[in-house]
């Protein structure tokens, strides 16, 4: 998105991902404009009709959205990466990007002496076991804090639920252990060394991109040893 700014420059984004974009002129949640209920109400032309451009990853695979916004400026892009290029390269192909890039969010990187470890992510079959982690933290040599999700079945976990906040927090982190997620980007992306496990998911598209990041990957994920997780550690 950042190589698309423009001398005014508006995202409309998922609300949870509002606060991670920082560089546009405003930024809005999707929620908020009624862009979500096309089908259900007319969507927000009188918005909409203030663009010169717009880019969309949203409503690429809808025809009824499409049809409803034809007259608009839009241009449409797949949402999901395909073949083995990695989706950083996938989206900026899309907008003509160079390719190589990587994430970044800037935060303040005041560095407190912890190991981070988010042990989940979206799917359980990319989660490895719980308890191996735990097995993990006890066998490190620095402090571990854990953190989750506000549904996750942690106790005394770190629950930040404002992305940017808990980007900020993995900063202050000396490194970090997580799975194929959302949160292992994030600690890549405020350059906090990550070491991420992989299950069914193909590194060479997903893996984080960060100045310090290693992945284990194996199908199944569970497969994986705590022995092997410590040796690469170490």
């Amino acid at each position: 998105m950042e190589h698309l700014r423009a001398e005014y420059t508006e995202v409309w984004a998922a609300s949870q991902n509002v606060p991670l974009i920082r560089f546009a002129d405003k930024v809005r949640a999707i929620s908020s404009t009624g862009l979500d209920l096309v089908g259900i109400t007319e969507p927000p032309m009188d918005e909409l009709s203030r663009f010169d451009s717009i880019v969309s990853w949203y409503g690429t695979g809808r025809p009824d959205f499409r049809e409803a916004v034809s007259h608009l400026p839009f241009e449409f892009h797949d949402a999901l990466p395909d073949g083995g290029l990695h989706a950083a390269d996938f989206y900026l192909r899309q907008v003509g990007g160079a390719f190589g890039a990587a994430p970044r969010i800037q935060c303040r990187r005041k560095k407190a002496g912890f190991v981070a470890i988010h042990p989940f992510s979206g799917s359980r079959t990319k989660n490895w076991p719980l308890e191996s982690f735990r097995s993990v933290s006890r066998s490190l040599p620095k402090p571990v804090q854990f953190c989750a999700g506000p549904e996750d079945a942690l106790e005394n976990a770190v629950r930040i639920l404002n992305l940017y906040d808990l980007a900020c927090w993995l900063a202050e982190a000396d490194s970090y252990i997580g799975n194929d997620s959302g949160i292992s980007h994030l600690a890549a992306a405020v350059g906090t060394p990550v070491f991420a496990l992989f299950g069914p998911t193909n590194p060479d598209v997903w893996m984080p991109r960060g100045r310090d990041v290693r992945v284990l990957q194996r199908d199944p994920i569970s497969s994986i040893t705590v022995e092997e997780v410590l040796e690469e550690l170490c």
